[in-house]
């Protein structure tokens, strides 16, 4: 089968290797906020370490950097060099590696519309997922990111090691397993049941179910007018939180080829959305990007494409304006969250892979 850009999956898993075993970690105390049902928690807001925004979907995981300029064997390597040896639940002690920068991209203010126009035109026409009666959505992706720990009063800037996350989920959002290093044990853990208040989550914009997906709509403006109304009040202003969310859809889940052009397309009616000409995902992918500045950060989200297929390859958060952080350790060039989408796909059972 052909997969088109709204599938982007590297079958080459041999090429690039299978990572090494590390510990079990878990978030630092205090930065939980999870639902049961989805498990994670605002990972990529706490890999920003700056003011604080909205509820991110509870999908994300944690992470750490990777220096754009890294090949994937190059990454590899560097993620090697972060392992700590053993099994014991010593959350932080896998959080001691230094920081990885990145050359930070050049910025083109008014090609965004026209590149995301392109994209939206490949992505609709592209083969639409098709699963059966009972099958599961698996999302295989690698992640990576850095954050500012504090111990004993004094800060410093950490990462922690690539990894890959595999996830399971039922169409309709209510049956579903994961398994991350740092986040769950070896065999990892179901994401179905009620969520911490004892009622069974609701599908949204910011935790969407395959099925709930299908329900939103493809027309761009109603889709925008859809999104700024849901997320008013969240975030660093209306039009970060727009493109934050839309972002969030596109790595976290696997919306039909209509519903990926049209959140393009209204990606593209966002103030200060710009082209940014080179960036890498956290697999050693090159591309090009389609970014927005949160001015309040400084921090840069960007959503990187092949710049031959247009598929889309993942997102990345680089620090280009201004020290941020705790302490202002975070400083510009660093990359704080990486995330690289690997696999989508229907299979059969929880647990299976393609």
């Amino acid at each position: 089968m052909n997969l088109g850009p709204h599938q982007p999956r590297t079958a080459n898993r041999h090429e690039n290797g299978d990572l090494p075993a590390t510990e079990e970690h878990d978030l630092p105390p205090g930065r939980h906020q999870f639902h049961k049902e989805r498990l994670m928690s605002q990972i990529h807001d706490d890999r920003r370490a700056a003011t604080p925004r909205a509820p991110r979907n509870p999908f994300l995981r944690k992470a750490v950097l990777l220096p754009a300029a890294t090949a994937l064997a190059g990454a590899l390597a560097v993620g090697v060099l972060l392992l700590t040896p053993g099994g014991n639940q010593g959350h932080d002690d896998l959080a001691a590696g230094p920081a990885l920068t990145t050359r930070i991209g050049t910025v083109d203010a008014h090609g965004a519309p026209r590149l995301l126009d392109r994209i939206s035109l490949a992505a609709a026409g592209a083969d639409a997922p098709k699963g059966r009666a009972g099958q599961y959505v698996y999302i295989e992706t690698r992640s990576a990111g850095t954050h500012v720990k504090t111990v004993e009063g004094v800060s410093s800037l950490v990462s922690r090691p690539l990894h890959t996350r595999q996830s399971w989920r039922s169409p309709d959002g209510l049956d579903g397993w994961l398994i991350e290093p740092g986040t769950t044990g070896p065999e990892g853990m179901t994401l179905a049941g009620p969520d911490e208040t004892g009622n069974v989550p609701k599908p949204h914009l910011g935790a969407p179910s395959h099925d709930y997906l299908a329900t939103l709509p493809t027309d761009p403006d109603a889709l925008l007018r859809k999104i700024y109304e849901e997320t008013e009040g969240q975030g660093n202003g209306r039009d970060q939180q727009a493109f934050t969310t839309i972002g969030d859809l596109l790595t976290e889940s696997w919306p039909s080829p209509r519903l990926t052009a049209a959140l393009y397309k209204a990606a593209a009616k966002i103030p200060g959305v710009v082209l940014v000409d080179s960036a890498t995902d956290a697999a050693g992918r090159k591309g090009i990007a389609v970014a927005r500045l949160d001015e309040t950060s400084g921090a840069r989200t960007e959503w990187i494409f092949d710049s031959k297929t247009l598929s889309f390859l993942g997102e990345r958060t680089v620090q280009v304006k201004g020290d941020s952080g705790e302490g202002g350790l975070i400083k510009p060039g660093t990359v704080v969250f990486t995330h690289a989408i690997m696999v989508r796909a229907f299979v059969d059972e929880l647990k299976a892979t393609p």
